[in-house]
């Protein structure tokens, strides 16, 4: 089997991000293949802590994909303050024999420097064209953790687990692995809260992330990590601004700055992306087809929202719902442009940090969340069928059928997009639904 069949079987989805079928994206050729070890969210501690940890398997799982691809260099981009984390990369890539083929980039400490298309911008001044992908200028992008299992699948190991930060106002911060389908509640009792109650649960990073409604759901493949906040926080009260609320709020104060759009990442390497057109939009009653379609240049950063805005507006919630018009008419944006350019002040419009952790008011929150191998154990797994991008699985099994950790429970639909998923534990299928397979420990 060659690798890109073991990175189907494994069920390799982009572990930082929507869960872009691993498989599909290997399956293209490209001059360049870019490891995003940015890790911009605030307070995750995830990738800069595995590259230390693991730094073997995931040099070889990147170099591996890389050849696959094509790509006559691998450059492994990490943020320049993590000096410690690099030092031991550059060691370990010398004691392999792969420094003619896999470089460290060093990225600044700016958010959102783990944007794949910023991130190519970075690395090679290229910028990917409006609604394109890094493949449009000759990049593949994957990051550390997938790396690191592609390096497993070429040893026939599937994606069974998936690494966590627990971060936020919490007594026990870390960063640990678990079982793929273990109950979000079994995670959240290790951050030492007694009474959950008071608090709300952010689903990923601070920027990106949103507030969990149900803390009933299990992990998957793409969950990175947990940040638990008090529900007074300031952050968790604009993250639960109702839509209607936010556009009542945006009509009523808006006053056309532009500060939104002057420091959108996406605008600054050269897209039309402009957030404060898109809230005049909204506010005035304009053509969504005509003068909103850019809307669905926003890559939902948020920084817009949670830095940018001197009023503390929502243009993020505008754009959303400008995309959802447009998505309802199924009307798609076509960039007619042939050549891009950032702008000049880009250098000096980049957001460190330091400032949007104090901004968010995480400040006395950012500190280290060790990884530790204290493992939990869930007596009971529920493994969604749809973790990525693409349709969901078909299950492989019945209820009452016994597995073993690492088999195949659902494969991909003939001819659709997608990744198989694997039982994460030992034991018997309790239930088979629509939407996930239930698997009971011995």
């Amino acid at each position: 089997m060659d690798l890109l069949d073991s990175v189907k079987q494994a069920g390799i989805v982009g572990a930082g991000g929507a869960g872009f079928p691993t498989h599909v994206k290997l399956a293209a050729q490209a001059e360049y293949i870019l490891l995003n070890g940015a890790e911009c969210e605030p307070l995750l501690r995830v990738d800069q802590q595995i590259m230390d940890v693991h730094a073997d398997e995931i040099i070889q799982g990147f170099a591996a994909a890389g050849r696959q691809v094509g790509a006559k260099k691998a450059l492994l981009c990490i943020k320049y303050k993590h000096k410690k984390v690099i030092a031991r990369l550059q060691a370990r890539i010398d004691a392999l024999s792969m420094g003619d083929y896999v470089e460290i980039r060093e990225l600044p400490d700016v958010y959102p420097a783990g944007d794949e298309q910023i991130m190519v911008y970075e690395v090679l001044g290229r910028t990917v064209p409006e609604g394109g992908i890094p493949l449009n200028v000759g990049c593949v992008v994957t990051n550390s953790e997938t790396a690191m299992n592609i390096h497993r699948a070429a040893k026939g190991e599937a994606v069974t687990e998936t690494w966590l930060t627990l971060a936020g106002d919490i007594p026990n911060r870390m960063t640990l692995k678990v079982p793929v389908g273990t109950p979000v509640r079994e995670v959240l009792a290790l951050t030492g809260v007694d009474n959950l109650d008071d608090y709300r649960v952010i689903d990923g990073g601070p920027m990106m992330g949103p507030v969990m409604d149900n803390i009933d759901g299990h992990v998957t493949k793409v969950s990175k990590g947990y940040i638990l906040l008090k529900k007074d926080h300031s952050l968790i009260r604009k993250k639960t601004v109702t839509p209607e609320q936010a556009k009542r709020l945006n009509k009523a104060t808006c006053e056309q700055c532009r500060m939104c759009t002057d420091l959108c990442p996406r605008f600054l390497i050269g897209h039309g992306m402009e957030p404060h057109k898109m809230m005049r939009v909204l506010n005035y009653g304009m053509d969504v087809e005509e003068a909103g379609i850019t809307a669905q240049l926003c890559c939902s950063c948020n920084l817009c929202e949670l830095f940018s805005c001197p009023a503390g507006l929502h243009p993020r919630m505008a754009n959303e719902w400008l995309k959802g018009k447009l998505a309802e008419k199924n009307i798609r944006y076509t960039s007619t442009k042939e050549s891009y350019s950032g702008r000049a002040n880009r250098d000096y419009r980049q957001v460190p940090s330091k400032r949007l952790i104090a901004r968010l008011g995480l400040t006395r929150f950012d500190q280290d969340a060790p990884i530790t191998d204290q493992t939990l154990e869930p007596a009971e797994v529920r493994i969604a069928t749809r973790q990525h991008v693409g349709a969901p699985c078909v299950p492989a099994v019945s209820a009452g059928d016994r597995v073993e950790k690492g088999q195949i429970i659902g494969n991909i639909p003939e001819g659709s997009l997608g990744a198989p998923i694997h039982a994460s534990i030992s034991g018997r299928v309790t239930g088979v639904e629509n939407d996930y397979i239930a698997i009971r420990k011995d």
